[in-house]
Parts: structure tokens; C-alpha cells; sequence
């Protein structure tokens, strides 16, 4: 009895094993590693700067000491939300329901409200929201000379994961025919998110390109997460380099690649591989121009050169921009970084180059 009960079990781990292997981790990407992108010096060692902000980051580890599991993500979202709280934004906050999906504008100083950009806030699609990212959001409303439509996507796990991408697919609609003046044409769309709000940006354009809608002039991509199978080396290469997702993931180098997709599954419903969630693994053919800018220290760093790589090989217009020993999604950290300062001001480069402001 004890010799069929251990061959049962040996037989399912691996029909487990083999489903994973074959129908849920997918094509082997790792011929897309290869250095690419535009490089940008920040010194052989962290700044004070930097340094200041990564020790700023062990306020999370001191908000969750001692907090129930289940009490974890009220904790968080309250925490990110408030991280950048009495900072003065020389912006017009405006709150929206844009079909449905609430929102709010975010308006610089004579915005013009035909110029827009869909933001898609970063979290691990389990946190963050337009008020979190207020440091960014306000920054690309100064440097579109636009309107900065903030959306607040339904989050994991009150929510499935296809609600958040729902919501960023309804909320784009939307936006090619209304402003914060109320309805009318966009004369240039932007779409930008960090994280896993890069994720989604990502995974949106695919959409649109597919479903023949007008694309976006210009995307913006921080340090995005593009393979849901979590294959990229740096994920487990980059744990200790990486003061923020590392505290936060680094124990999910230890565990098997094979329990991670059957996770990954689980909890999404969704095959890892499939590019709705991994969009590393869709057709990256016919994209609109994409910047991508990650940290050569962050585990994320290979999501984003496979991604502009395997984007390059399919014709797209897709670059990379990369810096050193900077922290996953330094950007928010503006003006206290001038790192962020550099690469807030190459995005604005590029997004005027794509569009054109009118005089």
C-alpha cells in the first residue's frame, strides 16, 4: 500500500513537472540577454542621494514587523500611499470615472487637454494608486504639456488579475475621445506605467495594435515586469543588489521554478506564458516608439532587455535606457534624485520628439 501511495505521488509531481516544463514556462528567451541600450554613468558607488533613499526603504520592513498576513496588503497600501504625502505638486488634481473606471487628471499649468497621457501605476497589482504616483504622474503632465489621466485599476486579490487589465483597456477608449473638458478627440495619446503598471502598459499596446485602434504616439515603460514565467536571470542574480524588490521577493529565488508557475497560475488563472500577462512573449511587431528605462541592479533588469531585444528583432521602434546601481523605479524619487532628474528629462525627449508640442 505504501509502495502505490509513493508511485502516485512520484507519478503526479511529474505529470506536475512536465506540464510546467512544456505548457507554462514557454520558449526558452534567453538568447535575447545579450547588452543593448543606451548606458548612463551615475558613479562607480551609490550617491548620498541614493543611498538616502534606500534608507528610506526599511520603513516597509518596519511597517509590516509584527503585522498578520492577512492584514499585509491594507498595511502596504496605506504605506505607499502616503510615502510621498505634504509633497507640494505644481498640478491641478482633478478625480474622474472615465468608463467607468475612476481616475483622476492630473494638469499642469496651461495643459493642453487634447494632449493625453493614459498612466498605469506600478504595485505588484496588489497595491499603489493614483495618489501614490502623484511624483510621476505630476512630472509627465509637465513634460506632455498635457493631461495625465492617473487610473485606479481594480487590484489582486479582491479582484482577478483580467479586471486590472479590463480596466486599462476600457480606460484607453475612453480616452481617445474625452479630456478633463469633457468629450473630444485626443490630438496626441501617451501611455506610460511602472512595474507592474509597465506590465500592463505593455500588455495594452498589444491590444490595441490587434484590435485596430488608433496607437499611442509615444509609450513609456519604467522598469517593467514583461515575463510572467519568471525566467529572467537577474531575478535571482540581482536579489541582493536590489534594496527594494529584494527584501520584498528575493525569497522567491529560492523557490523552484516549477512551484512558481504552478503558483503563478493559480492565482491568475492565466497561463504565465500567455503575453496578456508576459508580454516579453507576444508579437512585438508593429509597436508605436517605446523607451524602456531599468536598473542594471534591480531584478527586473532582464525583463526589460529581453523585452527591447526581442522588440528590435521584430522591426519595432524600442529602445532601452539603463543606469547603474539605481534602486526599481528610481524615477518616482524626484527631484531628491538627479538620477531621476536624467531620466525624467530623456523621457521628455522622446516624448517630444514623437509629438511635437503646437506653439
Amino acid at each position: 500500500m505504501f509502495v502505490e501511495i509513493l508511485l502516485l505521488f512520484v507519478a503526479c509531481v511529474a505529470v506536475l513537472w512536465i506540464v510546467a516544463r512544456w505548457a507554462l514556462r514557454g520558449a526558452d528567451l534567453s538568447a535575447y540577454d545579450q547588452p543593448t541600450g543606451e548606458r548612463f554613468s551615475c558613479g562607480d558607488i551609490p550617491s548620498a542621494e541614493v543611498k538616502a533613499v534606500i534608507a528610506s526603504l526599511g520603513g516597509i520592513r518596519d511597517v509590516l514587523q509584527g503585522v498578520p498576513f492577512r492584514q499585509r496588503n491594507a498595511v502596504l497600501r496605506k504605506y505607499i500611499d502616503e510615502i510621498f504625502a505634504g509633497r507640494e505638486l505644481n498640478v491641478r488634481i482633478a478625480p474622474v470615472v472615465g468608463g467607468g473606471v475612476p481616475g483622476e487628471w492630473v494638469l499642469a499649468p496651461g495643459a493642453d487637454p487634447s494632449r493625453r497621457t493614459l498612466y498605469i501605476h506600478g504595485g505588484a497589482f496588489i497595491m499603489g494608486s493614483p495618489k501614490s504616483h502623484r511624483t510621476l504622474t505630476s512630472r509627465f503632465a509637465e513634460l506632455t504639456g498635457g493631461a495625465v489621466l492617473a487610473i485606479d485599476y481594480r487590484l489582486m486579490p479582491e479582484h482577478p488579475r483580467r479586471a486590472g487589465i479590463e480596466d486599462c483597456r476600457t480606460a484607453y477608449r475612453w480616452l481617445l475621445q474625452h479630456g478633463p473638458d469633457g468629450e473630444q478627440p485626443a490630438t496626441a495619446v501617451f501611455v506610460a506605467g511602472d512595474s507592474a503598471g509597465g506590465n500592463l502598459t505593455l500588455s495594452l499596446i498589444n491590444w490595441v495594435r490587434d484590435q485596430g485602434l488608433r496607437a499611442p504616439d509615444a509609450v513609456v515603460a519604467l522598469s517593467p515586469l514583461t515575463d510572467a514565467t519568471l525566467s529572467s536571470p537577474s531575478l535571482r542574480q540581482n536579489v541582493r543588489t536590489d534594496p527594494m524588490l529584494g527584501p520584498l521577493f528575493g525569497k522567491m529565488a529560492l523557490v523552484p521554478q516549477t512551484l512558481l508557475l504552478w503558483f503563478g497560475w493559480l492565482q491568475t488563472r492565466i497561463n504565465p506564458s500567455d503575453p496578456v500577462i508576459s508580454p516579453l512573449r507576444g508579437d512585438l511587431s508593429r509597436l508605436p516608439p517605446v523607451l524602456v528605462q531599468a536598473s542594471e541592479a534591480e531584478m527586473l533588469f532582464d525583463d526589460s532587455r529581453r523585452y527591447v531585444n526581442r522588440a528590435q528583432a521584430a522591426g519595432s521602434p524600442v529602445r532601452l535606457q539603463r543606469w547603474g546601481h539605481m534602486i526599481h523605479v528610481w524615477q518616482i524619487f524626484n527631484p531628491e534624485l538627479p538620477e531621476a532628474r536624467e531620466a525624467l528629462a530623456e523621457i521628455g525627449k522622446f516624448l517630444d520628439a514623437a509629438a511635437p508640442r503646437v506653439p
